[in-house]
């Protein structure tokens, strides 16, 4: 009986394994297709919070308030997550320097930008709470960047006030780097024309609204529905197509040491020039079962070196004398973020705590969905805000 029930089972995988390679090419383009919405949707909502604040220029405004460090650092996080983009909102910073803007605000809010940007994979997380053990997982991926960044923040905010070593060391390189020739940032950017098609259809839709504050939130709603269809769907697709062959290769890039994840995080980052699109597109992998928490949080270490390639090109277009304080925060933005992996995720202890703390934080979010809006809107505007109020 047992092995007739064997037999059975053994040709119904074979048949499943057929239909599976069978249709495998086609399961892989949905992926791409669905892969390509998330892309669509997180460039959307960004749009969206651009719109509705007045152009990506008004997020230098965000920053006319910040004239402490602590108020620095929360314009810079507020900005980012309202923008939903560091890029933007650093390249608005090496902006100012140049304008003159001195580095020693600047440091803070380049640091804000690094928690702002986080919103937008704990959002794309969200889509799983169809599926308590998927939610979990997707959940824990997702804020264990916030909580390296926050990490990152207490550590070594409070020692560049006190001995300025980020601004000293960056001086120096700076000074190396400047004289050398301008780059055209676009020319490095390949996502943003590939989703720019979709994004202006759903923009000529919101211009047709009455004003452009409800076009934007419009766009957001737009946006956070089409991460939420993508994510569900791209959850199940992986499920098929991560087996055998496909997950080992994945696996060999990214799941096969600390040092794999960090290089394939900010070679991914690199290329799309948005650790948002990195670790959005990573979340539905966690919270499908291909990879575990602690397998990509290497991952997001190396999305937050790769991002700053975007200030670092948006600082050699600057010529003359705003080059130098220009290149000076760029380099920055790219020493905090190098030390914060060497430092965190070099010191066991220290490495464990967003670890720790995503994972208390995804086991209350599970009992109760409502903790996980409530951290969205506490952890992004709400303690931003009374940061501003104790501050002044």
């Amino acid at each position: 009986m047992s092995e007739a029930t064997s037999t059975v089972s053994t040709n119904k995988a074979k048949a499943d394994y057929k239909l599976t390679s069978r249709h495998y090419g086609r399961i892989w383009m949905r992926v791409i297709l669905w892969i390509y919405a998330l892309l669509v949707a997180v460039s959307v909502v960004g749009s969206g919070f651009k719109m509705s604040v007045g152009g990506a220029e008004a997020a230098a405004e965000l920053f006319s308030f910040a004239n402490n460090a602590i108020l620095a650092l929360v314009a810079g996080t507020l900005a980012t997550a309202l923008v939903q983009s560091s890029s933007t909102v650093t390249s608005v910073i090496v902006g100012l320097v140049a304008g003159g803007l001195p580095v020693e605000m600047a440091i803070p809010m380049i640091m804000g930008a690094n928690i702002g940007t986080t919103i937008t994979n704990t959002l794309v997380s969200l889509g799983h709470m169809g599926c308590s053990k998927s939610f979990k997982r997707a959940f824990a991926a997702s804020t264990v960047h916030d909580f390296f960044n926050y990490l990152a923040v207490l550590i070594f905010l409070p020692l560049e006030i006190m001995t300025g070593f980020l601004s000293s060391m960056s001086v120096y390189v700076a000074e190396a780097i400047v004289g050398g020739s301008s780059m055209d940032i676009k020319s490095f950017n390949f996502i943003k024309p590939l989703t720019k098609p979709a994004v202006s259809i759903i923009k000529g839709f919101a211009g047709t609204l009455p004003d452009h504050t409800l076009g934007g939130l419009a766009m957001i709603a737009i946006g956070i529905g089409l991460i939420f269809t993508s994510v569900v769907k791209l959850g199940k697709l992986l499920k098929k197509v991560m087996v055998g062959r496909a997950k080992d290769v994945l696996h060999k890039s990214i799941g096969r040491g600390p040092m794999s994840g960090i290089a394939s995080g900010t070679i991914m980052t690199v290329m799309v020039q948005s650790s948002s699109t990195t670790t959005s597109l990573m979340v539905p992998l966690v919270g499908s079962g291909v990879f575990t928490v602690r397998q990509m949080y290497p991952v997001t270490l190396g999305a937050n070196i790769g991002t700053t390639i975007t200030a670092l090109l948006a600082a050699t277009a600057v010529v003359g004398s705003a080059a130098l304080p220009a290149m000076t925060i760029a380099i920055v933005h790219l020493f905090f973020n190098l030390l914060a992996v060497l430092v965190i995720y070099g010191i066991k202890p220290l490495r464990e705590i967003p670890l720790w703390a995503a994972e208390k934080l995804a086991d209350l979010a599970v009992k109760r969905k409502i903790y996980a809006f409530i951290y969205l809107v506490m952890a992004f505007f709400v303690i931003p805000g009374l940061g501003i109020l104790v501050a002044q």
